[in-house]
């Protein structure tokens, strides 16, 4: 009898998995801050398409590797059921959901998606999770029990969503557009944001058409949830988006979409360096300096539908990676990138990419220590000072300052397909970032930079 009752508590014992961790836990981990944000990396992951496996469980197994880059901001594009009816290609969109307090099975559980955040705060990196409050999935349930909740054509019919430029379906038709006139359907929307941050513990969201939304929607939900912790907001717009500045208001971050692309129309020969200077004057410096504006050279917009990196920038790409990082804002990776993601990444089906760390990865290992450790790279309202530094070739050499507190780093990039040589009266004994080898700059010599070449320079 006895032998009988400790093999069924054996049994037990080995086939019980262990408790979940609390997901709150504010001695090992605190809210995200101003100071957090000085600082800040934000790191995309498509858990898709990050491994084999493609589940929350492979991508956990990593975080070590992410932590390595510097990133405190992991943003998980959408982890919720996507909708099968009306979907595009075998697993269909991440941003056509049918289920907002959900959990993609294709990625793993509820239990797997919690572990992971709460691994993530072990080791000092925030969580959001992306939002897609513009639009549902044809599954979600809203389209059967309420579907006062969607726009509608004359004929009653719900709609996929409309550019207002053309008038025309933007070709979205996988998702179902939602009418922010009917407010049951933003209480609904509110209680489901509430959710995540209750029941997951996660540390605010990116906010996908951020544009698309009543301001007075964002001010209601947002204050609901900042009553619950401090929370990272960003907002998939800019201040060219309607709205304008009033709407970034909102939000802690959004993109700096103006200056992506004027980076790869540097790179073209479509721009100049003058053009950099004139959009730090002209839309950078127009926004509140708490206001915080992602520097980046590859999305999952970017990468999916306008090119990989290599596409792209071509050579210029480590330039652009280091001009990312060293100009105020906060530097912005989409998975892969960091393994020299040489392909468009499948949207609507599986893949991967390979995850062997080479010289990019080892670029923004030290951009990223550079990033956390300098308080001249600071951003936000107490970002280090930039300085431009004149040179002689104005339209093609990149040179500015970052400094405070007594801290000093220096950029600069040839932005050119052309071997250079200019002149510049800044003066100064520094160190390379790479190496630590001393590098003097002064008026009496005449710098010769190759292609795309750039120096990054501490004290």
């Amino acid at each position: 009898m006895k032998k009988t009752i400790l093999i069924i508590i054996s049994f037990i014992f080995i086939n019980c998995k262990p408790p979940l961790p609390e997901p709150r836990n504010p001695i090992i981990f605190n809210p995200i801050s101003n100071e957090s944000l000085a600082k800040g990396i934000i790191y995309e992951v498509n858990i898709r398409q990050y491994s084999n496996e493609g589940t929350f469980n492979a991508f956990s197994k990593d975080l070590s590797k992410i932590k390595e880059l510097g990133v405190n901001i992991i943003w998980l594009m959408p982890t919720y059921p996507i909708s099968k009816t009306k979907s595009k290609g075998t697993l269909g969109s991440y941003y056509a959901v049918s289920d907002y307090k959900g959990v993609n099975p294709e990625f793993g559980t509820l239990e797997d998606l919690k572990r992971l955040v709460y691994k993530a705060h072990q080791m000092g990196i925030y969580v959001i999770f992306d939002w897609v409050p513009g639009h549902t999935g044809w599954d979600h349930i809203w389209i059967k029990e309420h579907p006062e909740f969607y726009l509608k054509n004359e004929a009653g019919e719900i709609i996929d969503p409309i550019d207002p430029r053309t008038g025309e379906s933007f070709g979205w038709t996988d998702v179902a557009d939602l009418n922010y006139d009917n407010s049951s359907m933003r209480e609904a929307m509110k209680k489901a944001m509430l959710y995540w941050i209750k029941e997951v513990d996660i540390d605010g969201y990116r906010v996908d058409q951020a544009y698309a939304v009543p301001m007075d929607f964002y001010e209601n939900t947002f204050a609901a949830i900042k009553k619950l912790k401090p929370v990272f907001l960003l907002g998939e717009t800019d201040a060219n988006h309607p709205g304008g500045m009033e709407h970034l208001k909102n939000f802690n971050a959004s993109y700096d979409f103006p200056g992506y692309h004027l980076t790869k129309d540097i790179v073209h020969g479509h721009k100049s360096v003058n053009d950099y200077a004139n959009h730090r004057e002209n839309f950078i410096l127009k926004h509140d300096p708490a206001h915080l504006l992602l520097n980046f050279v590859s999305s999952h917009d970017e990468n999916a539908w306008a090119g990989s990196v290599d596409e792209l920038y071509g050579e210029a790409a480590h330039a652009m990676m280091a001009l990312n990082y060293m100009a105020p804002g906060l530097p912005f990776l989409y998975s892969g990138v960091e393994y020299d993601l040489n392909k468009r990444l499948l949207f609507f089906e599986k893949d991967s990419f390979p995850r062997v760390a080479g010289e990019t990865y080892q670029l923004l290992k030290q951009l990223g220590e550079l990033k956390t450790t300098h308080p001249a790279l600071h951003a936000g309202k107490e970002a280090g000072k930039y300085s431009p530094i004149e040179t002689s070739l104005r339209d093609k050499v990149l040179a500015f300052e970052r400094s405070k507190a007594g801290d000093t780093i220096v950029y600069i990039a040839n932005m050119s397909k052309d071997h250079i040589g200019f002149t510049s009266p800044y003066n100064g004994m520094f160190k390379r970032y790479q190496d630590n080898k001393p590098k003097r700059l002064s008026y009496s010599y005449e710098y010769r930079m190759r292609p795309w070449e750039f120096w990054v320079l501490t004290k």
